[in-house]
């Protein structure tokens, strides 16, 4: 059964609607008679859409007309109750009337952007089941039933695949080299490995996921990132994933280039990841620079001499560098996944709930506060020292043993009684 908008198609004519999304009227098309059922197959009796097929539009005048369609034939085939849904970001080369002509619904968003038009076009449908995908007849969507097939096997989100490596098809001339042998391997390598998402191909266009996912992820990216945000964030909650086989065509489109860019796009998806990631942003950064710290201070602190190299005073200066610096890494590392977990961009997790239950405020004031006198005691040392040589000259070797631990100490424990009250800020809400 198809859901189509065009009389000649079996539909009914419509009229715009005013509907609210991200705070701005849109206009989203209605039926002004019967519901749009083709006039060849009865309705279900519950008249529910099960399938929207959305569209991001933005003047795709030389392929938009045969995704449509293709898209509709599938319905038809398969026996599918859907809609097609075109989310037009401001098109100027008539994408608009080609769509409405061949059966689709139209739903003009004005914010540009990918994810904004997607997010205006998820917003307008009816159906359970949303399946998005480009209007530039790369991809095929005489394949939508087989996503369908695996949403209602229950899978929250249905990824197409189209790198070898998932058992999808490349055709010869449809990805740009750096894309296909470099770019979408190392990003799809890392959201495996970084965040456990069972996925081959992380910039597959063409996937299939339930709106009830949709309105739980909360998504907030409004450009390219927002296809890779979907996927991160239904592998930190733990949803379903599937991924499907499909097979990539030639960029169909004449009128103008594709609208990715290689190095912007790549570099945005890189900076999502890390800031998805506080552990290889921050954290492990920080570890490291810890770690080369203490090393320094171990071969310093003694005045070592390896094979012909002293390490003193000037070596513990780099290392309590390494170390002031590690330790800020590491606070950031808790502070961007606090803040994430309260606005609920990823899930709570075992290690932050145990951290929430050991380093409480009172604990982080008195290891600070011990820090701090500490430090200062070391400092006070020094000042004797020099008092002791009558405020001359000093033996530097000697006395920077003593303020260079005092100084790093004296840091971190000011930082620590800082970190431990904005800790405390960031946990209100959650608690």
């Amino acid at each position: 059964m198809i859901h189509c908008r065009s009389p000649s198609l079996g539909g009914v004519w419509t009229t715009p609607r005013p509907v609210r999304y991200g705070g701005t009227r849109l206009t989203q098309v209605e039926p002004i008679s019967a519901p749009p059922f083709s006039a060849d197959a009865p309705a279900p009796a519950t008249g529910a859409v099960e399938v929207s097929v959305v569209m991001p539009c933005l003047n795709e005048a030389d392929t938009l007309e045969t995704c449509i369609k293709k898209a509709l034939g599938a319905f038809a085939s398969a026996n599918i109750y859907g809609e097609v849904i075109v989310a037009d970001n401001g098109s100027t080369d008539g994408s608009q009337e080609i769509a409405t002509r061949a059966g689709a619904r139209v739903v003009p968003v004005p914010f540009r952007g990918y994810g904004n038009a997607l997010m205006g076009g998820i917003a307008a449908a009816r159906g359970k089941f949303v399946i998005m995908g480009d209007a530039d007849d790369s991809y095929d969507f005489g394949e939508v039933p087989r996503i369908v097939s695996k949403l209602r096997e229950g899978h929250a989100l249905v990824q197409g695949c189209r790198l070898p490596s998932g058992g999808g098809t490349v055709k010869p001339g449809a990805m740009p080299f750096l894309h296909r042998w470099w770019g979408n391997p190392m990003f799809s390598w890392m959201a495996r490995h970084w965040f456990k998402t069972p996925i081959h191909d992380i910039y597959c266009g063409l996937r299939g996921f339930t709106k009830d996912l949709y309105h739980r992820l909360d998504q907030r990216c409004t450009g390219m990132e927002f296809a890779t945000e979907m996927i991160i964030k239904a592998s930190l909650y733990g949803e379903r994933i599937a991924e499907v086989p499909i097979t990539l065509h030639p960029d169909g489109r004449k009128a103008h280039a594709p609208h990715l860019k290689t190095f912007r796009d790549g570099w945005r998806t890189l900076r999502f990841f890390l800031l998805y990631s506080p552990r290889w942003l921050f954290l492990m950064p920080g570890l490291l620079m810890i770690l080369a710290g203490v090393v320094g201070y171990a071969l310093a602190m003694p005045g070592l001499r390896l094979h012909g190299v002293r390490f003193d005073a000037h070596t513990l200066l780099f290392a309590s560098v390494a170390i002031l610096c590690g330790y800020q890494s590491v606070v950031f590392a808790v502070f961007t996944k606090m803040f994430a977990i309260t606005e609920k961009l990823m899930p709570e997790t075992p290690n932050m709930t145990r951290i929430f239950r050991i380093f409480t405020l009172e604990r982080g004031l008195i290891a600070g506060a011990a820090m701090l006198v500490a430090g200062l005691a070391l400092l006070v040392a020094a000042v004797w020292i020099w008092w002791d040589a009558k405020f001359g000259n000093l033996d530097y070797a000697k006395t920077m043993r003593v303020v260079v631990p005092g100084s790093t100490l004296t840091a971190i424990g000011f930082q620590t009684i800082l970190s431990s009250f904005f800790m405390s800020v960031l946990g209100l809400r959650r608690r």
